[in-house]
């Protein structure tokens, strides 16, 4: 194998992970499988990532999450949501897989923890010295409620076999972040 920078090894890892998640359980694969698959060694992996579920962490980040970012600081959200569901759909049979992960580390968690990050990052960079009306609302308690809310709506999307299109999706999801659950009730 040519000498690889550390991207193209990322790459071949998370290739490997979702070629072998189609076929088996997440949460079954082992970190030899994964390395097999790649064609490295063992610590080749461990030079990378701690585990799988931070090499989970780096799809979702780097193919999901990145690419939507330059969107979402221009203000352009039913654009990132669209390209966001576009990118899962995708990868279809690998997220629909990660969705049904079951043990202690979940995929709920792995990609909360990773969009919570973002938002978190976005939010405080737009809010610089501002203070807020509210004392409970801080960036962090907004962060968490956008990343669960989103997470929430993304995995019952992908659970459901994405029988709506990402535009579809992401234009209900946007209908539900603009409106009060009063008003919602009263729309149905």
């Amino acid at each position: 194998m040519a000498i690889q920078g550390k991207t193209d090894i990322d790459q071949l890892l998370a290739k490997s992970l979702k070629e072998i998640a189609v076929r088996r359980p997440v949460e079954k694969i082992t970190i030899k499988e994964i390395t097999d698959k790649a064609g490295v060694i063992r610590p080749t992996f461990y030079n990378h990532f701690q585990d799988k579920f931070e090499l989970i962490e780096w799809i979702i980040r780097t193919e999901l999450l990145e690419p939507v970012e330059p969107l979402i600081r221009n203000d352009m959200i039913i654009e990132a949501m669209v390209l966001l569901f576009t990118n899962i759909e995708k990868d279809k049979a690998f997220y629909s897989q990660l969705v049904k992960m079951e043990g202690p580390v979940k995929f709920h968690d792995i990609a909360k923890k990773c969009v919570r990050e973002v938002l978190l990052e976005l939010i405080q960079n737009e809010s610089s010295g501002r203070v807020s009306k509210h004392k409970w609302l801080t960036p962090e308690v907004i962060s968490s409620y956008y990343a669960q809310s989103m997470c929430f709506a993304t995995e019952e999307w992908i659970s459901m076999g994405m029988t709506i299109s990402p535009r579809e999706m992401a234009e209900a999801y946007q209908y539900m972040l603009t409106r009060s659950l009063t008003d919602i009730i009263k729309e149905l």
